[in-house]
């Protein structure tokens, strides 16, 4: 059996008057959503138009919980104890699962978004505080992650995890991502893109940005639905993988690894 890979994006990023991203395009594309709670983007109109489209077109839902930064979209640095990140995951993941009941579906995973993310990959009391929140909600959703201190923190507690590969993120040679504050962390050339993707894929290695090859295995790729030429680009990913032989379904998240 060939390849398999679960294509993912980040939506619902919209908030009131501001538009953010072709969700709806997007939509046509991926198989899975990380679909923005309200506190870094999204709103109660916003988080119910993601959820209906995602049902309607087969997509899985996933909460997207972040810092509650509007302001700064979830990507400055906060100091919160781990009292507060449970409460705010908690909260953010309350009100998408209401959502996705009020259209007859549930939430199928967890990504946590931005700073919030980096922190709870890197630093054990931030990912102890999202494991501790996923757990007590839904033990049966499925922790994405890079792979590092909150998938390690997410399989001991018994929770199933599927590694995210980011498509167009750049790396450095520990597995990490560039700094978004770099000029280099993000790669915009579409058929470089895709070529990394097929790499991680089907070879399980990414170049970093020394050029050196490292081990990148993922269950899931995400494509950022707020860079710019999103919908192009998980396009030109989708018709790279399929040219080599890769299947795009959702991720199994059966059982922890």
């Amino acid at each position: 059996m060939g390849a398999k890979v679960d294509l993912l994006a980040d939506l619902g990023e919209s908030f009131g008057a501001y538009s953010m991203g072709d969700d709806e395009a997007l939509l046509e594309l991926v198989t899975s959503a990380n679909v923005a709670c309200g506190f870094h983007a999204g709103d109660p109109r916003v988080m119910d138009r993601t959820v209906a489209g995602c049902v309607r077109r087969g997509v899985a839902v996933g909460a997207h919980p972040g810092f509650p930064d509007l302001a700064g979209f979830g990507r400055r640095h906060l100091d919160l104890s781990g009292h507060e990140v449970v409460t705010d995951v908690l909260y953010q993941l309350g009100a998408l699962e209401a959502f996705a009941r009020a259209h007859g579906t549930r939430l199928r995973h967890v990504t946590p978004h931005g700073k919030l993310g980096n922190r709870a990959m890197a630093e054990a009391d931030y990912a102890k505080a999202l494991v501790e929140a996923v757990a007590r909600f839904d033990a049966s959703l499925v922790v994405v992650t890079q792979e590092g201190v909150l998938a390690r923190a997410a399989r001991a507690a018994g929770l199933a995890v599927a590694v995210l590969g980011l498509a167009d993120r750049a790396y450095l040679d520990d597995g990490t991502l560039v700094p978004r504050g770099r000029p280099d962390a993000v790669i915009t050339d579409d058929e470089a893109v895709a070529g990394r993707v097929v790499r991680m894929v089907t070879e399980g290695v990414v170049e970093s940005v020394s050029g050196a090859e490292i081990p990148v295995a993922c269950d899931t790729v995400l494509v950022h639905g707020d860079t710019p030429g999103a919908v192009v680009l998980a396009r030109r990913i989708r018709d790279e993988l399929a040219h080599a032989g890769v299947r795009i379904a959702r991720f199994s998240g059966a059982s922890p690894r």
